[in-house]
């Protein structure tokens, strides 16, 4: 149900880097993190990036949207300045140089498609192919790969059928009604909530319809006990220094 690993480093570094940078990456190696989530969007030209907001401003020095600007435009921004100057010069990577990488690293990554709004399906697709030409080899030989994810059930729907070969998982904050007939329809082999939002009897019922349970942000290592005690298979922290990497 969950072949993947336990504890995932959110956006790359947690709180300790600049989020969803090559420089997050590194240090969520540093503290032994194999596993990454991370968000993708489109650049004006079409090529995913990994960033968060759909627009400048918080992490990324400029105004506009991230859809304003293309891929190279966006990799010459200052992305890492914010969090301290140790970081400055970080840009917007794309998601090739992250999925690269990641690659060489052997860091697994949960993949969260994140699309500008009204580019859910455009977004969808572009990232569950550009994560198969990745794979190719690794599809041929039956071997672990990325998982992708997203709130959005447009995208879900455009990645399986851009990538059938791919995994996916429905992201919600809380578990909402009828979501069991949800994922079926949508073909998801996980469900990804927020960590407060699930109780534990919605995380049995999880477990009993034969899917992975994914959570986010845990920040605590009393609460990831508790929610691995439920039956939670795997979540996302920021702290990466008080949350051991586990495989």
């Amino acid at each position: 149900m969950w072949p993947y690993p336990r504890t995932l480093a959110h956006r790359g570094g947690g709180t300790l880097a600049p989020e969803n940078t090559l420089a997050a990456l590194r240090c969520g190696l540093a503290y032994g993190y194999r596993a990454v989530e991370f968000d993708v969007m489109l650049a004006s030209d079409g090529v995913p990036v990994v960033v968060h907001d759909p627009e400048l401003g918080r992490t990324v020095a400029g105004r506009g949207h991230i859809n304003d600007y293309t891929a190279a435009q966006l990799g010459a921004m200052e992305a890492g300045a914010w969090f301290g100057p140790a970081f400055a010069g970080e840009g917007v990577p794309t998601f090739d140089a992250v999925v690269n990488y990641c690659k060489a690293q052997r860091i697994w990554m949960n993949i969260e498609i994140k699309p500008a709004p009204g580019f859910d399906v455009p977004t969808g697709k572009t990232v569950a192919l550009a994560t198969r030409d990745h794979f190719s080899q690794e599809i041929a030989a039956g071997e672990l790969l990325p998982l992708l994810s997203s709130f959005s059930i447009a995208v879900l729907e455009a990645a399986r059928q851009a990538a059938p070969e791919l995994a996916r998982g429905w992201l919600v904050e809380q578990i909402p009604d009828g979501w069991a007939r949800t994922t079926r329809k949508l073909g998801v082999v996980a469900l990804h909530c927020d960590h407060q939002q699930l109780t534990r009897a919605q995380a049995l019922a999880v477990k009993e319809e034969g899917l992975g349970l994914f959570c986010y942000t845990v920040n605590t290592p009393e609460r990831a006990s508790e929610l691995l005690a439920w039956g939670v298979d795997g979540f996302c922290t920021d702290r990466i220094d008080l949350i051991g990497a586990t495989e």
